[in-house]
C-alpha cells in the first residue's frame, strides 16, 4: 500500500489541476467573448488584423525571452538545495535581462510588428508587454510548482480577459486608433502584477543572494532545448498568422483571428495542465519510475482529448453563429474555424507526450519540433498559393492555413508518442473507445440543431451538445481514477 500511494497523490494533483483549470477555462470563455464582440463591432476587422499582426512578435519575444524556464524552474527547484526564492530570483533575472533587450531590438525596428507600415507612435509601445509576459509566465510557474494552480486561474482567466475587455471598450471613445494595443498591455500587467503578488507571498525575498552571471550563462546553455521546443511549439500556433500577413489584407488576418482566438480556448485548457504536469512528471524522472509516466501521461491525455473533443463540437457545429457574434463579414471566417478546432483535438498527445519528453529526450523533442514546424511552414505557404491560383477568395486562402496547421499537429502528435513510447517501454495513448459513445450521440445532436435559428442554436444547442456528451462520457468513458477530476480531495 505504500508503494501504491505517490502515484495516486500524482493523480490526485494533476486531477485537482484539472479541475481548477477547467474552472478557468470556463471563466476563459466568458470574459474573452466580449472581447472579440467590442473588438469586432467597434474597431472593425482591419484593426484586429493589424493588432493580431503585432502580437505576433510580441507574444514570441515574451515566450523566448524565458528561455525554457517555464518548465525547466521545476526541474531546477526539485533538484537544487539553495533557498527557492534565490532560484526564482535567478531565473528572473536571466529572462529580464533577454526581455528587455528584445523589446529594445523591436522597438527600434516596428516593421517587424506592422509590415503593412501603418502604425502610430502609440502603437510601438506594444513592446513593454514583452517583460511582463515573461515574467508573469516565471511566477506562474514558480507557484504552479507548489501545485498552485489557482493563482493562474485567476490570473490568466480572470484579470487578463476582463482587463482587456474593459480597457478595450473604455479606450475605443479615448484613442480609438491604439486602443486594442494599449488594452493588451495593461492587461498583462495586470495578470503579471497578480501572480507577483501571489509569488513574494509564497517564496518570500531571496536571501543572501546576487546576481552570478557564470551561472545565468550555465542555465541559458541548459535550457536551450527546451527553449527551442517552447519556441517551436508556440510557433506552430502563430506561424500561420505570420505568413498570412504576406498574402492576405489587414481585414482577412482580423477574421482569422477572430476564429484562432475561438478555437484556441481549447489549447488555454490544455497548456495549464502543463505547469502541474511537470512538477509531478520530474519527481518520476527522479526516481526513475517510467511506468508512472506512462500513467500520468496517458491520464492527462485523456482528459484532454476528451475535453477538446467536446469543446470542439460544441463551437464547431454552431461555428457560423459564433463567428457572425463579429458581425456579417466573420462569418466567412467558419472554415477557418472549423480546422483550427481539430488542430487542437490532434495537437493534444503531442503537448503531453512533450511535458515528458523534454525531461527523458530534450534534443530529439527539439528535432522533431524543429523538423515538425519546418514541414507546417512548407506545408502552409504551397496550400496558400495553391489556394490564391486557383482563385479562391481571402478567406479560403485563410481556411488553408489553418488546415495545414492540423495536418502538422496530427504529424507531430504521432511522431512524439511514438517515441516516448519507446523511451518508456510502454504504450501512449489517450483514446478510449468508451469516447465513441460519447462522441456519436452528441454529434448527432448538434447536427439536427442546424435546423435551427441561430440565437437557438448558440443559446440551446451549445449546452444540449455538452450536456450530452458529458453525460455519456460520464457513463460510459470514466473510471474511478477519472472521476477524481470531480471529487474534492482531503488535504493532506
Amino acid at each position: 500500500m505504500s508503494e501504491a500511494k505517490p502515484p495516486q497523490q500524482d493523480i490526485a494533483a494533476l486531477a485537482k489541476g484539472g479541475r481548477t483549470n477547467f474552472l478557468g477555462f470556463l471563466l476563459r470563455l466568458m470574459a474573452r467573448m466580449p472581447f472579440l464582440f467590442i473588438a469586432s463591432r467597434l474597431y472593425g476587422a482591419p484593426a484586429m488584423g493589424r493588432f493580431a499582426s503585432a502580437l505576433v512578435m510580441v507574444e514570441f519575444a515574451g515566450m523566448l525571452s524565458t528561455l525554457g524556464q517555464k518548465r525547466g524552474l521545476a526541474q531546477r527547484l526539485a533538484e537544487n538545495d539553495e533557498h527557492p526564492a534565490n532560484v526564482v530570483g535567478d531565473a528572473v533575472l536571466l529572462a529580464m535581462s533577454v526581455a528587455l533587450g528584445m523589446g529594445a531590438l523591436i522597438f527600434l525596428f516596428p516593421q517587424s510588428m506592422y509590415p503593412s507600415g501603418n502604425f502610430t507612435p502609440t502603437d510601438t509601445l506594444l513592446v513593454l508587454a514583452i517583460p511582463g509576459i515573461a515574467l508573469g509566465d516565471l511566477a506562474l510557474a514558480a507557484l504552479a510548482y507548489r501545485f498552485d494552480v489557482a493563482t493562474t486561474v485567476r490570473a490568466r482567466s480572470v484579470v487578463e480577459p476582463w482587463t482587456l475587455s474593459l480597457a478595450a471598450g473604455g479606450l475605443y471613445f479615448l484613442l480609438p486608433a491604439s486602443g486594442l494595443i494599449l488594452a493588451y498591455l495593461a492587461s498583462v500587467w495586470a495578470a503579471t502584477s497578480v501572480a507577483l503578488f501571489v509569488l513574494l507571498r509564497s517564496y518570500g525575498l531571496p536571501q543572501a543572494w546576487k546576481p552570478r552571471p557564470a551561472l545565468l550563462w550555465q542555465i541559458a546553455r541548459r535550457n536551450i532545448p527546451l527553449a527551442g521546443a517552447d519556441a517551436v511549439e508556440w510557433g506552430t500556433r502563430k506561424l500561420d498568422v505570420f505568413i498570412l500577413r504576406f498574402f492576405v489584407g489587414e481585414a482577412a488576418v482580423g477574421i482569422y483571428y477572430f476564429a484562432q482566438q475561438i478555437a484556441s480556448l481549447p489549447q488555454k485548457l490544455k497548456t495549464s495542465f502543463e505547469p502541474v504536469l511537470g512538477p509531478v512528471i520530474t519527481r518520476s524522472v527522479k526516481d526513475k519510475d517510467y511506468a508512472a509516466i506512462a500513467k500520468q501521461v496517458c491520464q492527462v491525455g485523456f482528459w484532454i482529448g476528451a475535453a477538446q473533443i467536446g469543446i470542439a463540437m460544441a463551437l464547431g457545429i454552431p461555428g457560423e453563429g459564433l463567428m457572425g457574434l463579429g458581425g456579417p463579414a466573420f462569418v466567412s471566417g467558419t472554415a477557418a474555424l472549423v480546422f483550427l478546432l481539430i488542430a487542437e483535438v490532434v495537437a493534444s498527445k503531442a503537448v503531453v507526450s512533450e511535458a515528458a519528453l523534454v525531461y527523458l529526450a530534450r534534443m530529439r523533442n527539439l528535432w522533431i519540433s524543429l523538423g515538425t514546424i519546418a514541414f507546417q511552414a512548407v506545408l502552409t505557404t504551397t496550400l496558400i498559393v495553391a489556394a490564391r491560383n486557383a482563385g479562391l477568395g481571402p478567406m479560403y486562402v485563410a481556411a488553408a492555413a489553418s488546415l495545414a496547421l492540423a495536418i502538422a499537429l496530427g504529424l507531430s502528435s504521432a511522431v512524439k508518442s511514438r517515441v516516448l513510447s519507446r523511451i518508456l517501454g510502454r504504450s501512449i495513448s489517450n483514446w478510449r473507445w468508451g469516447l465513441a459513445w460519447a462522441i456519436v450521440p452528441a454529434l448527432a445532436a448538434g447536427v439536427a440543431t442546424k435546423w435551427l435559428p441561430e440565437w437557438a442554436q448558440l443559446s440551446l444547442g451549445i449546452p444540449l451538445i455538452l450536456g450530452i456528451y458529458c453525460y455519456m462520457l460520464w457513463v460510459r468513458a470514466f473510471g474511478p481514477e477519472d472521476r477524481m477530476l470531480f471529487r474534492k480531495q482531503q488535504a493532506a
